[in-house]
Formats: C-alpha cells, structure tokens, sequence
C-alpha cells in the first residue's frame, strides 16, 4: 500500500502544509480523481504560495494562504484538472507578491502560468480612475477566458470564497463587492450554465445588500416550511404512484427556492409576503428525453395544469444550454406547483454546466449544442464584441447587458430558432444572424407583414429581413435596439465611415446649419475659413467636415463660430447670451440656443434627446416624451446631448397629486414644498371629486434626486392620496 502523498512530502521537508487551514480536506479530495505525481505537483504549489504569502494575513486574522488554499477545494469538488487546482493556489501571487508570470512558468508549467495570469488584475499600470481599472482587468480576464475557459472558473470561485468570507469587510465595501457580484458574476456563472454556484452566489449578495430583507424572508420560509412539507409529500406520493402505473422509472423530489428568486418575485409584485408560504415546488428525474415528455402527461392527468405556464426547454434550450420541461400545476386545495421535468443528464449539466466537462466527459458525446457548444458561442461573441468597441468600459457595459437573457425564440424563414432578449427588435434579430444582414436591413416581414424595424419581437413569430445594397446602419436604431451585438456593431459601423463618406455628410450638415445665419457654404471668404480652423485647431476644411460627419464636433456650434468672423458677431453673441444658462446644463452646447420642452419638462437625471428646430435652436425632450413620436420621422434632426455633470440652476416638473378635500390642505402641502427647496411657479386645481382634489403643480427641481425626496415626502403626508409625475 502506497503511503499518503501528502505524509511523504511533509517527511521531504514540506512542513507546515498540514496546519493551513482546509488543506487536508483539499488533499482528501483530490485523492478521489488525481494520481499522487499531479497530488505532489498541487501540493509544490501550495509550498511556494504559501511562502510567497508569507506575513499576509487576511482581515479575519488567517494567514493569506488559507484563501488559494479554500479557493483550490471549490475547484477540486468540480474534479478540475491539477493544472486548474496549481493555478488556484497561486491565482494571487503575481498580483500580491513580487513573483513574475514568468517565473511561474519557469517553476511549474507555462499553462499553469497563463491561468495565473489571467486571473490577476492589471495592478503595474496607472489608469485615470478606478472604473477604468476594473475594466481593463476585466477585459483582460474575459479574453484570457476566450483561451481558456478555467480562467473564469478559477475567478468564480475565488469571488465565491471571498463572498463567503464577507462579513469582515466595512459596510460600504461589503455592499460594493456584492453589487459587482449580482451583475456580473452570477450573470457569468449563470451563462456556463453553473446553476449551483449561481445560486449561492445570489443569495450571498443578497444577504450582504438587504441583510434585514434577507433575514425577514429567511424566517417567513423558515416557518413555512412545516406546512410546505405536507403538502409536497402528499404531491410526492400522488406523482410517484401514478408514474408507477405508466411503468415510467422517475425520482420525484421537493425542492426549495433560493431567497434571492423570491424577492425578486416580491420587487417586481409578482407575489406578496401572505402567498410566499404557498409557493410548491417539485423536479422529476427520468432516464430518457422520451420519459420526460410521458411523465409530463402523467403529471397533467394527475393535476390540471395551470393555462400559458408550460415552457419545452428540451426542444428549444436557454443560452446556457439548459435543459428542462417547466410546468404549473394546480395542486391540492388549488396551491400551485412548479414542476420541473429532465433527465439525469439534463440535472447534471444544469448545476455545473461547463465543469459536467471534467467531471463527466461523456456528457459532451450525448449533448451536442450543450452548455460546453453554447459556452464557446458566447466566447466567440465577445471576442467579436472586444474588436469592435472603443473602450474596455464600453466593452464591460456591452458585457453586462448580454448577461441577462430573458429570452424569446423566434424562426428564420427557413425555420431556424434564434434567440433573443425580450424587448428585441427586427434589427437586433438581422445583426444575430449576421452582421452584414444588420448593416444592410432595409425592411423586415413578421409573420408575412411588414413592420416597423423598431417593433419588439414576440415569441413563435416568424422574422424575414429585407436587404438593400443602398441601405447603411441609422444612429435612430440605437435608440430602440437592445442586443449588445446589435449595438457594438453599429457604432462600429458609424465610427469607421469612410473619410469622404463622413466629410460629405458633415459637409451637408453645416450647410444646414449656415442657413439660420443667411449664410452659403461656398461663398465664405478663405480668410474666414482660416481664423476658425486656427481657433479649433483643425488642420484643414476636409478635416473639418470629417469630424462634424463623425460626430466630434456640432454643425450649429461651427456655424455659430464662422457668423462670428463674417461680421454677425454682435447678433449671434445677443442671441447666445439670452440663453446661456439653458445651453450650460447640457453638454457641448455651450454658445447655443437650447430650450427645454414644456411637454415632458426633462430635469438633469431623465434620459434625453436633442432635435433641431428652427427658431428654437436645440430643443431638448425625454426620450419617453409622446411628442416624439412624430419627430421621429426625421431621424436627421436628432442630436445624441448629456446633461452637465453640475448644471447650476433649477428646472421646471409637473407633479399631479390628489389630496383629500379639506379646509387648510393646500397650505399644509405648499408648505412642505418650500420645506423641501421647491419653489412653485404655478398651480391649478384640475378637478374635484366629491371629498377629493386633483392638483397640478409647477414647481422648480435640481434634478431626478430632489423630485424624488419631494414625491416621497409628500406621499408620506396624511391629506395626500396620491402624487407622482406628470407624463408628457
């Protein structure tokens, strides 16, 4: 009988190992899966961390190694190769320590050595702020992942030990780390198809944002239990024998809902606190695809199911690859019962997605297009992404919004299934299936009908783009898009037009723009032209109408400068003046003439949109405003605008409240109004109601902040019935 690995080392000098904490356990584990010559080669890993650790020492008062060394044990239960299990040890000595990658690969593997690396943050070079930072590193982590996919699981389960181990941090911190993790990292392990992982990832960032929400829900599920338990064993039992009788083989079990799902469900009033006790869920487990689909007939015989509840994930599978039959049932005394039907495989693959690779290489042979086919699709998709955005922030915004696939399913003309977030539109359909589709999309048919390119998409529709070699990406479709494929595609597209292709177009624009100052293009003397593009620091006109055509520069703002040096100087600096203060609150507008719309009444926070009117200069409207329903026939008149980042002034809003009909109300509330810093500019009383008013105030707000404080303490007043912003 061969002697313990880690005994033999110990006795070769390696004293110490066996006093970390966890690394025991870590040893036990990888003795299940790994031969003692990779078990040496971890355990030679774990030496050097812990003596490149040396005199660290971790907020909870553990020496630093206790951390590689707990990070190592989450990858060993997935059974990671040895390489993985070296790499977790040393995933922070290149970032923390003076030890060089190359180092590393010198001492171990230059496999070993790549993973390290990306992993580590980019800590060497200087960057403006710390958001760059993050996004640098993690841009640098996504394309070391799209080499080798061990890079994320190595950096998931280091985030999941640091998550465990939360509770020591500052409050501020705690609530930092656990936001990152909610939108980034559980969307990431959620996309491998980690289900497990995810889930504890969740809850965890749950407990660490609403700690008091958390405990309330825990303690409501807690005493719900008991009577949950009945009723499932009674569901259990019904289920069992009823399958029994059709011959199908089926493990039937209850099973709970993580916390984090549940409040979600309360945000979004998808539920109250009283039903949360009657929330039953149930998965069956079969051997065959063709057993899941007659243990769903069983099922509905032996309960109704409830209409519009049922979803095949076998026949159409989500991003991640997961598999499953979803059903609702109405079960006894009418509570609903979640149901989930799959196979053993099907279970497998949906809690550890792509580590079911390591662990169970077969499931690659009996799963194509699984979690591992879909899991290099999405790798390629970044990789697609990263080479089209300008910045590792933008990359990082892209990143995030693909991460939540809440998805329909739609069919190409001949039948293939796309699938796409909710709320995506033909165009974002045209850049899924190609990019030179979404470039050239013309129109589209739903269904056989033409439609708006901007019309959501439904589930089951038939989707038929219409191309045109004439036709080139339009700025409006930004507006209304929501893949970020769809998105990075198109400003690259806009950012990399030809150089004559922008100069005519910005050239077309100024000429516009000239004519609010009876001015032509082609008759403003050489002289002229010379002073503004010494005053901008443009090297020529061509370059000039270059950046206008791009975007870096407004045609009205060039216009305003060349009226200045024909001779209209005096007329255009009266004008500006007039409306200095307006131009001021949004950005590059300084000199202009910029407006507000009375329809909408935007305030610095709402998001925004410029159109060009003429008389009015730059008008500016929320982009919910109805108005803009009819501007938006002339996408050539928009103007992308952002508010300053400090507007000095206040806005006008209209808030509509109603308030009971008593002798002293509106006193009590312009009183709290000017409690608050808001200063009224006009009410009306729109209508009475018996005991009720209907009031509309004007009044005067420094952004979206201080509307807010005001609403919530007006709602908060006894006479107040109702109160909230009016919509345009």
């Amino acid at each position: 009988m061969s002697l313990d690995v880690s005994e033999r080392l110990d006795r070769d000098g390696s004293v110490g190992l066996q006093d970390i904490t966890g690394f025991p356990e870590l040893i036990r584990e990888l003795q299940s899966y790994l031969d003692d010559s990779q078990i040496a080669e971890v355990t030679r890993a774990c030496t050097f961390s812990m003596e490149a650790h040396a005199g660290q020492i971790r907020l909870s008062g553990e020496p630093y190694i206790s951390h590689p060394v707990a990070v190592a044990h989450i990858l060993a239960k997935m059974r990671l190769d040895h390489r993985s299990i070296m790499a977790a040890l040393l995933h922070d000595v290149i970032e923390d320590t003076p030890t060089a990658k190359e180092h590393i690969a010198q001492l171990f593997d230059p496999e070993v050595a790549e993973l390290v690396d990306g992993v580590s943050k980019l800590t060497q070079i200087q960057f403006k702020s710390k958001a760059e930072a993050q996004a640098e590193s993690f841009l640098k982590m996504m394309l070391a992942m799209s080499q080798d996919i061990r890079v994320m699981l190595i950096k998931l389960s280091d985030r999941l030990h640091n998550m465990r181990t939360l509770d020591v941090m500052r409050p501020d911190k705690r609530r930092r780390i656990a936001r990152e993790t909610l939108t980034l990292y559980a969307p990431i392990a959620n996309r491998l198809g980690m289900n497990a992982l995810r889930v504890e990832l969740e809850d965890l960032s749950f407990a660490a944002l609403h700690p008091f929400r958390y405990r309330v829900l825990a303690e409501l599920v807690e005493r719900a239990r008991g009577n949950r338990k009945r009723v499932l064993d009674q569901v259990e039992s019904a289920l069992r024998s009823a399958l029994g009788r059709e011959h199908v083989t089926a493990q039937v079990t209850g099973r709970d809902k993580h916390l984090y799902s549940l409040y979600l469900r309360l945000r979004n009033r998808e539920t109250t606190f009283h039903e949360l006790g009657d929330i039953y869920a149930c998965r069956i487990q079969v051997e065959r695809v063709d057993d899941c689909y007659r243990a769903l007939g069983v099922a509905h015989g032996v309960y109704k199911p409830v209409p519009g509840r049922f979803r095949d994930y076998i026949a159409i599978p989500k991003a991640n690859g997961y598999q499953s039959l979803h059903t609702v049932l109405f079960g006894p005394h009418g509570v609903p019962i979640e149901l989930q039907i799959r196979t053993r495989e099907m279970e497998l693959l949906a809690e550890v997605g792509v580590v079911a690779h390591w662990q169970y290489p077969f499931t690659e042979q009996t799963a194509p297009g699984g979690t591992q086919d879909r899991a290099r699709e999405w790798m390629h998709s970044i990789m697609e992404m990263q080479k089209r955005v300008g910045s590792s922030q933008e990359f990082l915004e892209s990143v995030k919004g693909d991460l939540f696939p809440d998805e329909i399913y739609v069919f190409t003309p001949k039948g293939r299934i796309m699938r796409l977030p909710v709320g995506a539109t033909p165009v974002d359909f045209a850049y899924a299936v190609h990019t030179d589709i979404g470039n050239r999309c013309a129109a589209v048919k739903v269904d056989r009908r033409i439609v708006p390119l901007s019309t959501p998409l439904r589930n089951g529709q038939t989707v038929e783009i219409l191309t045109s070699e004439s036709v080139q990406p339009n700025p409006a479709w930004l507006n209304f898009i929501t893949t970020a494929r769809a998105r990075t595609n198109i400003r690259h597209y806009l950012k990399n037009l030809k150089a004559d292709e922008a100069a005519a177009l910005g050239r077309r624009l100024l000429e516009r723009a000239l004519t609010a100052y009876q001015l032509i293009l082609d008759q403003i003397d050489d002289g002229v032209w010379q002073q503004v593009l010494v005053d901008m620091g443009i090297a020529g006109r061509d370059a000039l109408f270059e950046a206008i055509g791009l975007g870096e520069y407004m045609a009205p703002l060039v216009a305003r400068r060349l009226a200045q040096f024909t001779g209209l100087g005096t007329d255009v600096e009266r004008l500006a003046s007039t409306e200095q203060r307006d131009a001021l609150a949004i950005k590059g507008t300084e000199g202009l003439v910029v407006t507000f719309g009375r329809c909408c009444h935007p305030i610095p926070g709402d998001r925004i949109l410029g159109f060009l009117s003429s008389g009015r200069g730059i008008v500016i409207h929320t982009q919910v405003c109805r108005n803009l329903n009819e501007y938006r026939k002339h996408p050539d008149k928009w103007i992308d605008v952002q508010w300053a980042d400090h507007p000095d002034r206040e806005f006008p809003v209209e808030i509509r409240m109603e308030a009971t009909n008593q002798r002293g109300v509106l006193a009590q509330i312009t009183a709290e109004m000017a409690r608050l810093d808001a200063n009224i500019e006009h009410v009306t009383v729109d209508e009475k109601y018996g005991h009720t008013s209907s009031l509309v105030f004007t009044i005067t707000v420094r952004d979206r902040l201080h509307l807010a404080r005001i609403l919530r303490h007006l709602h908060a007043m006894t006479c107040v019935i109702r109160v909230g912003r009016s919509k345009s």
